[in-house]
């Protein structure tokens, strides 16, 4: 449905490699944080239908995926960590505007591009795995990942005119370029 306009080197792979642990814990973060967000978006619409059941249902999801990175941190032995700020979060959350239609179209576009980048790097992570569980893990997670993404922008058409939508997610996608380019590879999904 779109494409970003920044794309990860694989470099960033080593990284991960080299503290897979640390990303493990940043990821299950991740997860708890999205289901987190989709609760709080129904909560916050609940007159928009269709929102309301896209994000029941991806909490669950993405809850289920939690639980799934837990796992593979329980079975290495380790806990769970604590939750670090996400810098690339925050500069995405620094895109929304003001205006409840501007708010929540920001909200749905940021979300796409966020789960869009998550699909991107959860490929590569698939890629730089060894073969077994490990890697069916993120082969899987990425696949959802580009589901997600196309579910927000389908939202967004739900609700709003399709230039303006389409107008609005190139400006985040150049935004989230320059953000990603800003940030420095650690072990950890942004």
């Amino acid at each position: 449905m779109f494409e970003l306009k920044y794309h990860t080197p694989f470099e960033w792979t080593h990284k991960v490699m080299d503290d897979f642990v640390t990303f493990l814990q940043d990821h299950a973060a991740a997860e708890k944080k999205a289901s987190g967000m989709a609760m709080s978006m129904l909560g916050h619409y609940p007159d928009r239908t269709k929102l309301v059941k896209a994000m029941a249902d991806l909490a669950i999801e993405e809850m289920i995926h939690f639980k799934q990175v837990l796992k593979l941190i329980n079975e290495r032995g380790l806990a769970l960590g604590n939750d670090k700020q996400d810098p690339y979060i925050k500069k995405m959350r620094g895109l929304f505007r003001q205006g409840s239609d501007e708010f929540l179209i920001d909200r749905l576009l940021v979300a796409a591009v966020i789960e869009a980048r998550g699909h991107e790097r959860f490929s590569l992570v698939a890629e730089a795995l060894p073969e077994g569980k490990d890697k069916d893990f993120y082969v899987a997670i990425a696949k959802s990942e580009e589901k997600h993404k196309n579910l927000f922008v389908e939202l967004g058409y739900e609700y709003f005119a399709k230039d303006v939508i389409d107008a609005r997610l190139e400006e985040i996608l150049i935004a989230e370029a320059q953000i990603c380019e800003s940030i420095p590879f650690s072990a950890a999904l942004h």
